[in-house]
Protein backbone atom coordinates (compact mmCIF):
# COMPACT_ATOMS: atom_id res chain seq x y z
CA UNK A 1 0.00 0.00 0.00
CA UNK A 2 1.49 3.68 -0.73
CA UNK A 3 1.65 6.76 1.19
CA UNK A 4 -1.70 8.30 2.47
CA UNK A 5 -1.93 11.91 -0.21
CA UNK A 6 -4.12 14.85 1.48
CA UNK A 7 -5.12 17.98 -0.65
CA UNK A 8 -3.49 21.23 0.80
CA UNK A 9 -6.61 23.29 1.40
CA UNK A 10 -4.47 26.73 0.11
CA UNK A 11 -3.47 25.61 -3.35
CA UNK A 12 -5.00 22.36 -3.91
CA UNK A 13 -2.39 20.43 -4.97
CA UNK A 14 -2.30 16.84 -3.18
CA UNK A 15 1.04 15.26 -1.49
CA UNK A 16 2.07 12.56 0.31
CA UNK A 17 0.64 13.40 3.75
CA UNK A 18 4.01 13.45 6.03
CA UNK A 19 5.04 16.68 3.44
CA UNK A 20 1.60 18.51 4.65
CA UNK A 21 1.23 20.36 8.50
CA UNK A 22 -2.38 19.35 9.95
CA UNK A 23 -4.49 21.94 11.24
CA UNK A 24 -6.88 21.16 13.63
CA UNK A 25 -9.80 21.93 15.65
CA UNK A 26 -9.70 20.14 18.87
CA UNK A 27 -13.18 19.13 20.43
CA UNK A 28 -12.24 22.08 23.08
CA UNK A 29 -12.74 24.40 19.97
CA UNK A 30 -8.88 25.21 19.95
CA UNK A 31 -6.97 25.48 16.66
CA UNK A 32 -3.87 23.95 16.34
CA UNK A 33 -1.21 23.26 14.18
CA UNK A 34 -0.55 19.38 14.61
CA UNK A 35 2.97 18.58 13.17
CA UNK A 36 2.75 15.10 14.42
CA UNK A 37 -0.79 14.28 13.28
CA UNK A 38 -1.72 12.56 16.47
CA UNK A 39 -4.22 15.79 18.41
CA UNK A 40 -7.44 14.21 17.96
CA UNK A 41 -10.21 16.32 16.61
CA UNK A 42 -11.25 17.99 12.96
CA UNK A 43 -8.47 18.14 10.71
CA UNK A 44 -7.43 19.97 7.36
CA UNK A 45 -4.00 19.70 5.72
CA UNK A 46 -1.48 22.58 4.45
CA UNK A 47 1.67 23.20 2.79
CA UNK A 48 4.63 24.07 4.25
CA UNK A 49 4.31 27.47 2.17
CA UNK A 50 2.85 30.40 3.93
CA UNK A 51 1.77 31.35 0.72
CA UNK A 52 -0.54 28.34 0.93
CA UNK A 53 -2.17 29.80 4.35
CA UNK A 54 -2.23 33.01 2.95
CA UNK A 55 -4.56 31.91 -0.31
CA UNK A 56 -6.35 29.23 2.36
CA UNK A 57 -6.91 32.48 4.77
CA UNK A 58 -8.21 34.39 1.63
CA UNK A 59 -10.63 31.75 0.41
CA UNK A 60 -11.62 31.18 3.94
CA UNK A 61 -11.13 27.13 3.12
CA UNK A 62 -9.91 25.80 6.75
CA UNK A 63 -12.60 28.15 7.94
CA UNK A 64 -14.60 25.86 5.76
CA UNK A 65 -13.19 22.24 6.61
CA UNK A 66 -13.18 23.08 10.13
CA UNK A 67 -16.46 24.57 10.46
CA UNK A 68 -15.91 27.27 12.61
CA UNK A 69 -14.41 30.67 12.44
CA UNK A 70 -10.51 31.24 12.88
CA UNK A 71 -9.36 34.80 14.02
CA UNK A 72 -6.49 36.76 13.03
CA UNK A 73 -4.64 35.93 16.25
CA UNK A 74 -4.90 32.11 15.15
CA UNK A 75 -3.72 32.37 11.17
CA UNK A 76 -0.78 34.61 13.24
CA UNK A 77 0.21 31.32 15.45
CA UNK A 78 -0.54 29.15 12.58
CA UNK A 79 2.18 31.24 10.11
CA UNK A 80 4.37 31.01 12.91
CA UNK A 81 4.31 27.32 13.01
CA UNK A 82 3.96 27.04 8.94
CA UNK A 83 7.79 28.85 9.29
CA UNK A 84 8.74 27.01 12.06
CA UNK A 85 8.28 23.45 10.28
CA UNK A 86 9.75 24.90 7.11
CA UNK A 87 12.93 25.78 8.07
Amino acid sequence: MGEPVRMCAGCREHAPKKELIRIVRTPTGEIVADAGGKVPGRGAYICRKSACLAKARKSRALERMLRTPISAETYDALAAAIEGADG
